[in-house]
């Protein structure tokens, strides 16, 4: 077998009992989160908050519940063998581990995008003058029957969300969110964000940019421990709950009160909120460029 490297997240063994443990808790963490998931998926309906982020992203519930160490972590015991019929794992010495130079050398692009547009976050100064009205944006001047959550009712008329658009304006720089915008709201956009612009415009303000973090996260595995995905999940959870109070729609009824954004005391509150969840993103932002600047300097493969 090849020697380990000791470069950050290399040669770090677990016993059997210490990582089965920790599966065991990443599994209960996740199962707290599936089982309305699941439940609705049998019935099929479907829930405005927390459907959305197994909907808008393609990580499937059962894949954010697979437990991976991370790399440079060393299974050890007989049951980490069963770790060997998936992707990219190998006998190591002391056990099983990840092939770090395979995974790299199979995701080069993702992570070479991954790690610009982190990086060019994090150096970024963040913008809270929003409000939300990307959400505004979504339903502007468009049919009812069209909307994304047509199940769900305005808490305004289509006039007055339509003047909260007109008076306060958007500026909204997400490429992801602004792509859902309809026809009518794209020219009301200060910023007109484009896919290759995106390292250039998004900033650690943005709560949608913070949600990403989760996308950035399970496009970055199983590189990255999945404790750590599921805090990106857990955080985007949150930050989604904020975005539909503040969003036009009527969640009353799903036990969300609403952040009136088109009034002061709403501004003032969505953009407290969006300070915090900035404050919150920044640390599991900085934990990921780790990761991938870690798994950079590994030399060469892990493998037998």
């Amino acid at each position: 077998m090849g020697a380990l490297s000791q470069a950050p997240y290399r040669g770090i063994v677990l016993a059997e009992a210490e990582w089965q443990q920790r599966r065991a808790a990443h599994e209960s963490r996740v199962d707290g989160w599936l089982g309305g998931v699941t439940d609705r998926r049998r019935r099929g309906t479907t829930h405005p908050v927390e459907d959305f982020l197994f909907e808008y992203y393609s990580f499937r519930p059962g894949q954010l519940r697979r437990w991976h160490p991370g790399a440079g972590v060393v299974l050890g015991g007989e049951a980490a063998r069963e770790l060997l019929d998936r992707r990219h794992y190998v006998e190591v010495d002391g056990g099983v581990g990840l092939d770090v130079a395979a995974v790299l050398g199979a995701r080069a692009g993702t992570v070479a995008w991954a790690r610009q547009l982190l990086r060019a976050t994090a150096t970024r100064p963040g913008w809270f003058g929003c409000f939300g009205l990307h959400e505004w944006a979504m339903v502007y001047r468009w049919p009812a029957a069209e909307l994304r959550h047509p199940g769900v009712p305005l808490r305004l008329g289509p006039d007055e969300v339509a003047a909260v658009v007109e008076e306060r304006g958007v500026r909204c720089g997400h490429f992801d969110a602004f792509r859902f915008f309809t026809p009518a709201a794209r020219p009301l956009n200060v910023l007109q964000p484009t896919r290759d612009d995106q390292p250039e415009l998004e900033q650690p303000g943005c709560l949608h940019t913070n949600m990403d973090l989760y996308k950035y996260a399970y496009k970055l595995s199983p590189l990255v421990p999945s404790e750590l995905v599921a805090d990106t999940f857990a955080l985007a959870r949150e930050i989604r709950v904020l975005d539909m109070r503040a969003s036009p729609y009527d969640l009353t009824g799903l036990g969300y009160e609403p952040v009136p954004v088109e009034t002061v005391e709403g501004r003032a509150t969505y953009a407290a909120a969006q300070r915090d969840f900035a404050v919150r993103a920044a640390p599991l932002r900085q934990a990921l460029l780790d990761a991938i600047d870690s798994c950079s300097g590994l030399l060469g493969p892990v493998g037998t």
